[in-house]
């Protein structure tokens, strides 16, 4: 039980960056929102839709591949300056083929009049390429505080910049156009638009690689092309997992712009793709969770493989995490219409996708708490495996359901891929690493809190403070429950 306390410690330092972070960033959507239109706020959706997909190609499953062969060694050193230096030449290249050929790839985004976005986000992406392996080193020292950081000081540099730009700059030009100060003339551009939030996460990421210099510069640079010829052969079936697992959270935007400029127009899927993704945000809580589990779990999962509880561990942890996702899916919608409140009127239309998009982030939390068997035994080809059929799933059931039904296709897409995902990783892994899992509490505790979220929609209210005072007694029933369903297994792993 003391390991799984001090995972719970580590994933509460590295959410306290990543929840701060994420709401601060969270808290410009509502500003995005009220600012740009639907169609504007697409294109900040399509962009960085494509970020996350480059950034997987970037690192090419080496994160991982260094916690596993820096596990395996005591030559920590030469694992680390090796995979560094790997990153360093990829990104490098990357960002300066990206920049010579930013015409031709900003013509076929449909920006011909912003290249400059390709160039920028050239840098952004490798550059967040690069930090990945020194944060992965913090993570494995357990330096949570330092990387909690560095992370908190670029979530603030962006946001700075972002309030700066889109809130001061253009509020006092809109006021005083040619008669601004002369700090407004310097810095500001109305015809920039969105381009602002684009150039304040640029400044960040900069600012974020100048504070890991320290890392990166004070190892030994040595480079052991055997070793990374072996990582890579780890990791390569992780790039492939990765690139299709993006394609799983991603290719739904841009498949909605693609598929649905043929029907509607540009305007008309730039507005769908903008409501989209404002909705996406609202799942942003558990999301925060998730990514907090995943930064302390992945180092913990390899560090536990050797303790004789390893497996009950495992088993704990998963319903661990099951718990909390499912509290957090009850919390929201239980509470939607003040959620709903973060974004702007005109996009809170998609308020039906939240649920469904919930739903899916806790089934890939839930495989990501599965995937640990393959990443054990050295059989990251099987996660690859999965998580192609996955992308298949999601890339099918898009191009069927986006023409009929929008974004709501593409909500229930996520939501059938992650599931799939899931049940296939659970029936392959009980093969080759069993973990015996609490099924009934698995299953049970999401189908319960989904149960009583459609109970709460049943009961009708006279006034907004009765509907919260009743969805208020219900979220208390479902955590009293739980916490007496648990409570004995709880006492008993304390003894």
């Amino acid at each position: 039980m003391g390991s799984i306390k001090l995972l719970a410690g580590q994933t509460a330092i590295y959410g306290l960056s990543s929840i701060i972070g994420r709401l601060f960033n969270y808290m410009l959507v509502p500003m995005y929102t009220r600012i740009f239109t639907t169609d504007q706020y697409g294109v900040v959706t399509e962009m960085y839709a494509y970020v996350a997909f480059l950034i997987v190609v970037l690192t090419y499953g080496m994160e991982t591949a260094f916690f596993r062969f820096s596990s395996k060694t005591e030559n920590k050193t030469e694992i680390y300056s090796s995979t560094l230096i790997s990153i360093f030449v990829t990104s490098t290249i990357f960002i300066g083929l990206t920049s010579f050929f930013s015409v031709p790839i900003a013509n076929w985004l449909r920006y011909p009049n912003h290249t400059e976005y390709v160039i920028w986000f050239a840098i952004i992406v490798g550059l967040d390429a690069l930090s990945a392996i020194p944060m992965a080193k913090l993570r494995e020292l357990e330096k949570a505080k330092l990387f909690a950081g560095i992370n908190l000081i670029n979530i603030f540099v962006n946001i700075a910049l972002n309030l700066f730009f889109l809130v001061y700059c253009r509020n006092h030009f809109s006021t005083n156009g040619e008669e601004s100060n002369w700090l407004v003339k310097l810095c500001y551009n109305p015809e920039i638009g969105v381009g602002y939030v684009f150039i304040s996460n640029l400044v960040a990421t900069i600012t974020r690689t100048l504070l890991l210099l320290p890392q990166m510069l004070k190892i030994n640079f040595v480079y052991n092309g055997a070793i990374i010829r072996k990582m890579l052969v780890y990791s390569l079936p992780l790039l492939i997992a990765g690139l299709a697992g993006i394609v799983n959270e991603t290719i739904d935007r841009v498949m909605i712009k693609r598929i649905l400029m043929n029907s509607i127009g540009e305007l008309g899927a730039m507005t769908q793709l903008g409501i989209y993704g404002a909705c996406y945000k609202v799942s942003i809580i558990i999301t925060i969770f998730i990514q907090a589990f995943r930064y302390a779990a992945e180092p913990f999962f390899f560090s536990q493989q050797k303790d004789a509880n390893a497996r009950e561990i495992y088993r704990n942890v998963m319903t661990y995490f099951i718990i909390a996702s499912s509290t957090i899916f009850l919390s929201i919608m239980l509470f939607i219409d003040v959620v709903m409140m973060f974004v702007g009127e005109k996009f809170r239309i998609g308020e039906d996708v939240v649920p469904i998009l919930l739903m899916a982030n806790i089934c890939l939390g839930i495989f990501f708490n599965l995937s640990i068997w393959y990443k054990l035994t050295e059989k990251t080809i099987y996660g690859a495996g999965i998580t192609l059929f996955g992308a298949l799933i999601t890339i099918i059931l898009n191009y069927i359901w986006i023409p009929s039904l929008g974004y709501m296709g593409s909500a229930w897409a996520t939501l059938a891929c992650y599931v799939s995902m899931t049940i296939l990783s659970y029936f392959i892994g009980q093969r080759h690493y069993p973990i015996n899992y609490n099924l009934l509490k698995g299953i049970g505790y999401p189908l319960s809190v989904l149960l009583l979220y459609h109970i709460s929609t049943l009961i009708s209210h006279d006034t907004e403070v009765s509907q919260f005072l009743v969805n208020a007694v219900i979220l208390l029933l479902f955590v009293g429950s739980v916490y007496i369903i648990e409570k004995p297994r709880f006492l008993h792993n304390h003894q």
